[in-house]
């Protein structure tokens, strides 16, 4: 494959580019500037926009030489997280993207060819790999996967695809650990491309050919479609058409890395867990954008959090008004569809059908979403006033030290490859206990950390706790402060479990083996699951309290008063609505359910819970002590 170095960057035809003609290049407008450009005065001066998605901008203000600073120092702060890739590493995921291109043509005319096509008909049927993602966005970190469409004509379909095409990969040298995952929302196959990992998911459209050029765009395409197709679809269209509605891609790009870091550093960056996925991070930071157009990269972050940290939920954010488009397909609409109407943190899909990416979002995890946008809005309020540096802002809060309590939930299975589909599963599953811990009166926050740690620690007789793979989430848990408490989480714990083991057997992923042990864990006990290190360097960076970040904020924003100093952030004039509709405020039922927690007259909890679920058998046993 060739790539043209014309500005000494590879220029990645699987990447998103702004078209340079949008008169002439056939992509339709949807109502402003085009495709993605700005309309030009008769003399040729840039006009300014107003509005940008939903409502007018906040401020069309250009960067001051200090933003410029801010936004350079910014740079040189991600620069040593590896949120970015070599022109040598971009080169090595073209080259992939290439001969997977190759493979999917190919494959694309033996299947036509073996379905009694004439061989030169099928040379002309074409096939084509799209992405989508953090690698479409052009934000992807180094090392990260890729998220890939492959779109054949109509006589190829989604059985072909998971069993000649499936097969087709596996003989590939460069491929290993291919996998299919037929029975997901999204189906899709995982493999290892030649050190990257990469999920393919498949849309059949009704058309005869496929060429080079296709644009996924169209919102025709769709029509007839199986639901499944049009959600793998809708990836693509939903990256691109977020790309076309940011006045400047470049301040996006930088601020998305600096959001996203901050997310995953901060725990808040998993859609499966309830919190925010990828998507939703990069149309909250397209948002920002569209309201500060012309701001540079770095106060673009600030005012993300101002933004979103003040946001009336469950108002949704919205990129654009949604299309009108009648073609049969489910959209997100509180109006007409009562369960949209519970959505805590709706943020919602441009691209039709409108969807809501956070439907995940649970009481709790609004909370820890919430209280981290207080946290960065007073972070980088400080950094703004020149008393802190970004270093601050990507500091990882210190999980193990904010709770006393935890529920560990530790993942076992026989063989690494089995390890990998069962947390998967868990992973997914984990959500639902956190819903039954929030509906306990006695329970006011259950804090899931999405990283997934391994199990390298001895029990507590020294022996250790299993020779197979061992995966663990931990829960924070919060009580409410009373005396002689008395809560039994065995009936939570066993939902859960049964929960997980009934999926497994419906989709025949359960083996000999694999087991989940959900137990009770003190703070000084974390030390028999978790590295030294890990926690020596928790309690050595624990934060600041919020209140104590804002009490220092308001302190430096009074000295500058004082000395008659402008404040450069001016934050009262701010208004953050753009929702056409709303939908109502909504609660989890507190349902009385209870675990043998018992609390100290000094309001310290003390549980010992340990449940576990394998696979021969559905009881969950629940060993409680003092």
């Amino acid at each position: 494959m060739s790539a043209s170095v014309g500005t000494g960057r590879v220029q990645d035809p699987y990447r998103w580019t702004r078209p340079q003609n949008t008169a002439n290049n056939g992509q339709r407008s949807n109502g402003m500037f085009g495709a993605g450009q700005r309309p030009q005065q008769p003399n040729g001066a840039e006009q300014k926009p107003t509005t940008l998605g939903m409502t007018s901008a906040i401020s069309l203000a250009e960067p001051k030489p200090e933003d410029v600073v801010y936004t350079t120092a910014l740079q040189r702060t991600l620069e040593p997280y590896n949120v970015s890739e070599t022109e040598l590493e971009l080169h090595h995921r073209m080259e992939i993207l290439a001969k997977l291109n190759a493979l999917v043509k190919e494959w694309i005319k033996h299947v036509s060819i073996a379905k009694n096509m004439p061989p030169a008909s099928a040379e002309k049927l074409g096939g084509k790999i799209y992405t989508f993602g953090s690698y479409r966005l052009g934000v992807h970190h180094k090392g990260a996967d890729i998220d890939a469409l492959c779109v054949a004509p109509c006589n190829v379909d989604r059985n072909d695809y998971f069993s000649s095409f499936m097969e087709l990969l596996k003989k590939q040298p460069e491929v290993s650990e291919c996998r299919a995952v037929e029975e997901a929302y999204v189906p899709v196959i995982k493999m290892n491309f030649d050190g990257i990992e990469i999920d393919l998911l498949f849309a059949r459209l009704n058309l005869k050919e496929i060429p080079d050029n296709f644009d996924l765009r169209d919102d025709i395409l769709l029509k007839n479609l199986d639901p499944k197709c049009v959600r793998s679809l809708n990836g693509c269209r939903v990256t691109d058409e977020i790309l076309r509605l940011v006045p400047n891609i470049e301040n996006f790009r930088l601020a998305l890395r600096a959001i996203k870091l901050w997310a995953k550093k901060h725990g808040i960056y998993s859609n499966s867990l309830g919190y925010f996925g990828g998507v939703s991070w990069a149309m909250l930071v397209a948002r920002t954008c569209q309201l500060y157009p012309n701001a540079a990269a770095a106060t673009i972050v600030h005012k993300f959090f101002l933004v979103f940290s003040r946001w009336k939920w469950p108002n949704p954010v919205l990129l654009k008004q949604p299309d009108n488009v009648q073609l049969g397909f489910p959209v997100w609409d509180p109006r007409s569809v009562h369960s949209d109407r519970f959505h805590l943190m709706p943020i919602i899909t441009p691209a039709y059908p409108q969807q809501n990416s956070t439907f995940n979002v649970s009481t709790s995890t609004k909370k820890v979403i919430m209280d981290e946008f207080e946290r960065g809005m007073a972070i980088t309020e400080a950094i703004m006033f020149g008393k802190a540096t970004w270093e601050r802002l990507f500091e990882a809060p210190s999980f193990f030290y904010k709770y006393r309590h935890f529920i560990v939930l530790l993942v076992r299975s026989k063989s690494a490859e089995d390890h990998l589909e069962w947390c998967g599963l868990v992973e997914s599953k984990i959500r639902l206990l956190v819903t039954q811990l929030e509906r306990n009166q006695h329970i006011t926050l259950p804090h899931v950390n999405p990283k997934c740690f391994q199990h390298t620690k001895p029990a507590e007789n020294g022996k250790s706790l299993s020779q197979a793979p061992c995966s663990m989430w931990f829960i924070g848990l919060e009580f409410e402060k009373s005396e002689n408490l008395n809560v039994d989480l065995t009936e939570s714990i066993q939902c859960f479990t049964n929960a997980v083991h009934k999926h497994a057997v419906n989709i025949k992923l359960l083996k000999s083996g694999m087991e989940i042990e959900a137990r009770h864990v003190r703070r000084k006990q974390l030390c028999q699951y978790l590295d030294n290190d890990l926690l020596i360097r928790e309690k050595k960076n624990a934060e600041p309290s919020l209140g104590e970040l804002q009490t220092a904020n308001k302190r430096l924003s009074s000295e500058v008063q004082k000395t008659g100093t402008k404040a450069k952030k001016a934050r009262t004039s701010d208004s953050f609505d753009d929702s056409p509709s709303t939908s109502p405020n909504t609660s989890i039922s507190s349902d009385k359910q209870s675990s043998v927690i018992k609390a100290d007259a000094d309001s310290s909890t003390t549980i010992t819970t340990a449940a576990t679920s394998s696979s021969n058998t559905t009881t969950t046993e629940v060993a409680c002590t003092s």
